[in-house]
């Protein structure tokens, strides 16, 4: 049976996913979102999903942070096994305007590139997947997908793209790609209750994406 995992950038994901809340609200129910649910949909019968790695970074704003610590823990709750959290980190730096000559603070997410690509060679290099899913539109990621369909031409690789995100370089590295907004009814079936518990632990839909 081929094994599946899901690569899953978690930023490029939740930004793509809001600007497509911001054309039509009723995509806020997906912030609320079963990550292996939803991939295990896109999984054939003679595959297994082994994995669902999500990348990303604990925001800096508290209720940023509080509500993505509360989808992250639904998930691991429902799929301890499956589902796994690898993280990067947030930082912020000054920036200069060009117009105004004045400096401001911005906040830049680092190491979720490298944390992506680490793990997708560690997996083909361990022989621990046959078919490796990246969501996400991060060009940057085109020299990984490069190197492993060159040194492990036996792999499988596919491209999701989240909603509202395309990019032409990992479409021409890559294609068929899959466009994710195509795929509500996925979504649709793969959203979580609104309060996830197993009788001890409990998590609770953030009253802001209802």
């Amino acid at each position: 049976m081929k094994r599946v995992i899901f690569y899953i950038d978690g930023f490029n994901f939740y930004y793509g996913l809001r600007d497509k809340c911001k054309e039509s609200r009723e995509w806020k129910a997906f912030y609320w979102l079963d990550f292996v649910a939803f991939s295990k949909q896109f999984v054939a019968d003679e595959q297994e999903l082994v994995k669902v790695k999500y990348f990303t970074a604990a925001p800096l704003n508290v209720g940023k942070r509080s509500r993505q610590a509360a989808l992250l823990s639904a998930n691991k709750l429902l799929n301890p096994a499956v589902f796994e959290i690898i993280r990067g980190k947030y930082y912020s730096k000054n920036t200069s305007c060009h117009l105004c000559k004045g400096v401001f603070q911005t906040f830049e997410e680092k190491r979720t590139d490298v944390n992506i690509s680490i793990h997708m060679l560690l997996d083909c290099f361990h022989n621990s997947v046959d078919k490796l899913v990246l969501i996400t539109a991060d060009s940057d990621l085109i020299t990984t997908v490069q190197t492993i369909k060159t040194h492990f031409p036996e792999k499988e690789i596919k491209i999701y793209f989240p909603p509202k995100r395309t990019s032409y370089e990992l479409f021409d590295v890559c294609k068929p790609v899959v466009y994710l907004e195509n795929n509500k009814k996925k979504f649709e079936n793969a959203v979580m209750n609104n309060v996830v518990t197993d009788g001890i632990k409990k998590y609770t839909k953030p009253p802001e994406w209802k």
